[in-house]
């Protein structure tokens, strides 16, 4: 009878919710099963892109196509610095996009063509009738065209989860359901590919040509037709003032995510841990290089090794609920530590028929434990980016794949380690010359079982060094749930504000808010429970209590653990609200009092304390800290303010009119409507026959109106951005001043007036 009302139970939800989502949350289920059952689409292209993107290690680019490690690295390095002007280019896309059709949306259908062509394209290269010079050329252009269109596509699928929910927790939830249906892609595409390539080949090999060549293409074109579900069935929704315009250039986005501490934290992880995967292709090279198994049992092998990562999935939820990412963070990456170590016994045992057994053991363990820590990955850029937001009052989302490129200077570096081990370790022409090949690839130093044993457990080590290492940022991360949620909330505030002093007003919005407000001051004033001293108090009643009386003591734990939360997120959000009444607050509001007065034109020719001065102020307190915070922030936006206002504003800074934006997207969005429904009419008119010499007109002037609009919005963020980096500090002032002022009435709810 249970199971029967959770089945009723869980329809009627599906029903209710379809459409409209449960309170408190952002995303009706129809939108998550969009983005759930599109994302197979998109996995299905990523299985196979990832294949054909340069790295060190690449089976297919090394093993397949026969490129030596060395020329690898070389050409490895030329995609990464072309990814430099692409990737910023990508960013400023991202960023400066205002369309009724979304930030990231339209990127999946744009993007998503081009990916489709390049990686069909790809397999169907004659690389069997190519120089090594050949080859390399030709897989390098391939390349560059993968990190435009393929990381753009990539990138706006992964990230449209950070502008459709602001709800952490919501997020997490998601991407859990989200991994858990995606990753039906890589499974069914690595369980049936070693059977599919006994078929084409007749052997138990994966390093064929005409294996990929029949399997990729139609997996990109199918992969590409399943993720437009997710392109028709989501919306956006970012917080953020309706009035509030976001132009940004490279290097004011630069400026700002480098203020950005959690950024740094993750990505320093990542920059320490290049070793980790380094043991990855150890499995494959044993079925095809020592004949470890059959291609039958290879794809057992896959999908088991496969499967372990849906576990993670459907845990993942309750385990961030209970732990929070961080210390899930670290447990994960402490235990691929000591899993990833296991291994180096098991690859010394190679020859035996069991090995592939163990260590196919092993990697499941380790799979199934970094899972869970990837897969707070994307929950966990998104709560940076809510936290940049709050941090410097702009959505500037693409920009981190921009500044994220610092990585890749790092990647060159560390990326050259690889292959010295692959080399110093035997993976090279002489050794395979030595063992009676020609030297041609010198993957063939693989067949022989003493090499392999020490190459492998070469390989084990490094991997076991990059996991230790990445662990250890980790420990320094302190964004927690809570925070989250705060800032969330303060986003929300400000953007009330913001709208209301700009005359526009969303009555959904102004209730939220004010309902924010009452329970700050609610629970801004209560004390929080003891609770590390209650849990354990709880443990052991659990020894004397009945059921129903233990299950009444949790009940009341968990209602004090909420309380808790509430009072912590209180207690933020009142710090937020109370800031301008502190000492710091107060510097900060008395510089910009004083920038403001001088007005636009004049708060240049102020005198401020120069850096060095700043650097000897005291920092012995949080507020001191401050103090010198804002102050070095403020100096270093003055000099920049300067020298753009003396290069592009010789004749004093004259405001901008912001309002011209909205007018130009306005256009710009009736323009686009008109030019598809006449695009309708002008195919519909061809079909039938019909003369469409007007119509072809019509649209031609629609057309071209279309391209003069795109430049004069091109025209106008150029110019926008100059006058915000030329006026950012008295652009600051202003929003400082108005944000006093509001936070001045948040006593009395009533006082707003809104």
């Amino acid at each position: 009878m249970k199971i029967k009302d959770t089945v009723a139970s869980a329809v009627t939800n599906l029903k209710a919710y379809w459409k409209t989502p449960p309170k408190g949350r952002y995303m009706p289920y129809k939108e998550i099963a969009a983005l759930s059952g599109g994302g197979i689409g998109v996995r299905f292209i990523t299985y196979c892109i990832n294949q054909m993107i340069l790295s060190v290690g690449n089976t297919l680019i090394g093993n397949t196509i026969g490129i030596d490690p060395k020329p690898l690295y070389i050409i490895y390095i030329l995609s990464l610095i072309s990814a430099f002007p692409l990737t910023a280019l990508r960013a400023k896309m991202i960023d400066n996009t205002r369309s009724m059709k979304g930030k990231y949306r339209p990127y999946i259908i744009v993007m998503g063509i081009p990916t489709m062509i390049l990686g069909a394209s790809f397999m169907w290269m004659p690389y069997e009738n190519m120089s090594l010079f050949t080859k390399c050329v030709t897989v390098l252009i391939f390349n560059i065209g993968f990190q435009f269109f393929y990381n753009f596509y990539l990138d706006s699928y992964e990230s449209l989860i950070n502008v459709l929910s602001p709800n952490s927790v919501e997020r997490s939830d998601v991407l859990s359901i989200r991994c858990i249906v995606e990753n039906l892609s890589p499974s069914i595409a690595g369980i049936f590919l070693p059977l599919v390539a006994k078929l084409i080949t007749g052997q138990d090999t994966l390093y064929d040509l005409k294996i990929y060549r029949y399997v990729f293409p139609p997996l990109v074109f199918v992969g590409f037709l399943i993720s437009v579900i997710v392109y028709v069935n989501t919306r956006e929704k970012i917080i953020q003032a309706k009035t509030h315009f976001v132009q940004v250039k490279f290097l004011d986005a630069f400026r700002a995510i480098a203020r950005n501490k959690y950024f740094w934290i993750i990505s320093l992880a990542g920059w320490l841990g290049f070793l980790e995967s380094a043991f990855n292709n150890i499995l494959q090279w044993m079925y095809n290089y020592q004949y470890a198994c059959s291609a039958g049992q290879y794809s057992l092998i896959t999908a088991i090794v496969g499967n372990a990562s849906f576990w993670p999935n459907i845990i993942a939820p309750f385990f961030i609920r209970k732990y929070g990412k961080k210390k899930i963070l670290i447990c994960t990456n402490l235990l691929n530590i000591g899993f990833i170590a296991v291994m180096l016994p098991v690859v010394r045992m190679t020859g035996n028929p069991r090995t592939i057994w163990l260590l196919v053991v092993c990697i499941f363990i380790n799979t199934l434990i970094s899972a869970l820590g990837h897969l707070l990955t994307p929950s966990i850029n998104a709560d940076i980016r809510d936290y940049q937001q709050f941090i410097s009052g702009e959505r500037i989302d693409g920009m981190f794949a921009a500044v994220g490129l610092i990585g890749n200077v790092i990647t060159m570096l560390t990326g050259l380690v690889l292959p010295v081990i692959y080399e110093k370790s035997g993976l090279n022409a002489e050794v395979a010359v030595s063992l009676g090949y020609d030297g041609s690839n010198v993957y063939d130093v693989l067949y022989n079982r003493e090499y392999f044993i020490s190459i492998a457990s070469i390989l084990v080590v490094a991997s076991v060094v990059g996991a230790a290492m990445n662990v250890v940022p980790y420990f320094f991360f302190d964004f927690t749930e809570t925070k989250q949620k705060a800032v969330v909330r303060i986003l929300k505030i400000r953007a009330l504000f913001e709208d209301s002093a700009n005359g526009v007003l969303s009555e959904e919005l102004k209730a939220e808010v004010y309902g924010i407000l009452r329970e700050t001051r609610e629970y801004a004033t209560k004390k929080p429970y003891a609770l590390e001293k209650e849990r354990k108090d709880l443990r052991m009643k659990r020894r004397t209590l009945s059921k129903a009386g233990y299950k009444e003591e949790k009940s009341q734990y968990k209602v004090k653990r909420i309380d808790n939360e509430k009072i912590e997120i209180a207690l933020l959000i009142t710090e937020e609200l109370t800031k301008y009444r502190r000492e710091s607050g107060i510097q900060q509001y008395n510089d910009a009092k004083r920038i403001a007065d001088a007005g636009p034109d004049s708060f240049l020719t102020l005198s401020f304390p120069s850096k060095a001065q700043i650097k000897k102020l005291p920092r012995a307190t949080a507020e001191e800290k401050k103090i010198r915070r804002n102050a070095l922030h403020l100096v270093a936006d003055i000099k920049t303010a300067r020298h753009t206002a003396a290069k592009y504003f010789p004749d004093g800074i004259k405001k901008f009119d912001a309002t011209v934006f909205q007018k130009l997207f306005d256009a710009d969005n009736e323009n686009e409507k008109a030019l598809h429904k006449c695009a309708e009419k002008l195919k519909l008119g061809k079909t039938r026959g019909m003369d469409t010499k007007e119509l072809q007109d019509e649209y031609n002037t629609l057309k071209a109106k279309n391209a003069q609009l795109k430049k004069d919005i091109k025209k106008a963020n150029n110019e926008f951005s100059l006058y915000n980096r030329a006026a950012k500090p008295y652009i600051d002032s202003l929003r400082i001043l108005a944000l006093k002022e509001s936070y001045s009435k948040t006593d009395k709810i009533e006082a707003l007036n809104i």
